[in-house]
Formats: structure tokens, C-alpha cells, sequence
């Protein structure tokens, strides 16, 4: 006759109680796939994270520093509305980067169409004493500004970078991540395509 074997006794363990989870720590594509998810936390935390270089990128864009500010409170905003389309091609801070300039590019292009409007009213001298000469140049500055709103993200990014604000080609592979030789590519493309629009339309 065999012995009865005794059951083990059963130690119950409490689970361990749950920490608060701590947002300023995790990761990058933690914090994209919970905001994402709808935490708001997370996308609080990443807006967080993420306002400095985004204030930083944009003062270096734009020399304005009130524009400056616009276009890094609008690209956060574009941020929280945008992120569901972020995919993971490429790491969150280049799709970011891109945000911003593309941003900072639609800023740069409302103020100038802004200062180009004329003004009622204005009946100050021209500064050459030549009216005439003045209001085309008010109107080619406002067709230019135009032809500008019509060309591709890439293409005008580069020629605000590097006609309008005075950015070598090497300053602007750096903020935008693409080769200098695409960069010039694109100023060429878009000035050769905006000499021609603008001459076509004068012909006309």
C-alpha cells in the first residue's frame, strides 16, 4: 500500500500593484502608437518633448521671430491633428522635421502675400518718385508670391531657404535631410519654372 501524498499547499501571492506609468520616459514610437491610439497623455508628453526642437527649427527657417513662433505653434497643432497619418516610413523626428518646414514654408508665403497687398488709401510718394513703377513691382511681388503657393512643397522650400531667407545649399541639406545636389536640383527646377509662368503671363 502506497502513502497518500500530500498535496503542496498553495502560497497566494497579491499581484503587485500597478505603477503609475511614467510618460516623460518612454520612447518615441511608445508614445506615437498610444497617442495614436487616443492617449492623450502621450501626445501631451510628445508635444512636450518635442516643442523645443521644433521652436529651434523654426527660428532658423524663418528670420522673422514672431513668424518664427507662428509656424512652431501651428506645426505642433498640425501635430496633434496629423500624427494618425504618421505610418513609420521613416523615424518620427524626420517626419516631424518635415512638418515644421513644410510649415514654416506656408507662414513664410501668408506673411509675404500680406505685405505685398497694397494698401487703400496710400497715396504716400513712391520712394523713386515713380508711381507707375512701384504698383508693377506691387504686382509682380503678388504674382510671384502665387506662382510660389503653386509649386511643390520640396520646390519652394528650397528657393524661400535659399533666395528669400539667404540659406547656403549646405545649410539646407542639413534642416531638410536632402542631398545638396537634390536641392539645387529643385532651385532650378522651380526658378526656371517660375521664370516661365511669370513670362507667359506678361506676354499674355
Amino acid at each position: 500500500m502506497q502513502p497518500l501524498k500530500r498535496k503542496g499547499r498553495q502560497i497566494r501571492q497579491d499581484p503587485r500593484p500597478a505603477r503609475p506609468l511614467v510618460y516623460e520616459r518612454l520612447s518615441d514610437p511608445i508614445l506615437v502608437r498610444r497617442a495614436q491610439d487616443g492617449d492623450a497623455k502621450a501626445l501631451a508628453a510628445l508635444c512636450e518633448r518635442h516643442a523645443p526642437r521644433v521652436e529651434r527649427l523654426a527660428s532658423h527657417v524663418l528670420a522673422d521671430p514672431e513668424d518664427a513662433r507662428d509656424a512652431a505653434q501651428e506645426a505642433l497643432a498640425k501635430l496633434c491633428i496629423r500624427l494618425r497619418q504618421y505610418r513609420g516610413e521613416a523615424q518620427f523626428a524626420t517626419w516631424l522635421h518635415r512638418l515644421v518646414v513644410n510649415t514654416c514654408h506656408d507662414v513664410g508665403c501668408r506673411q509675404r502675400v500680406r505685405h505685398c497687398e497694397p494698401l487703400e488709401g496710400d497715396e504716400r510718394a513712391a520712394r523713386d518718385g515713380d508711381p507707375a513703377r512701384e504698383a508693377d513691382l506691387s504686382e509682380l511681388r503678388q504674382e510671384l508670391a502665387a506662382e510660389l503657393a503653386g509649386l511643390s512643397h520640396e520646390q519652394a522650400s528650397v528657393v524661400v531657404l535659399k533666395d528669400a531667407l539667404g540659406f547656403s545649399f549646405a545649410e539646407i541639406s542639413e534642416r531638410s535631410g536632402m542631398p545638396v545636389g537634390t536641392a539645387k536640383c529643385y532651385a532650378h527646377r522651380a526658378r526656371a519654372g517660375l521664370r516661365a509662368r511669370l513670362t507667359d503671363e506678361h506676354a499674355a
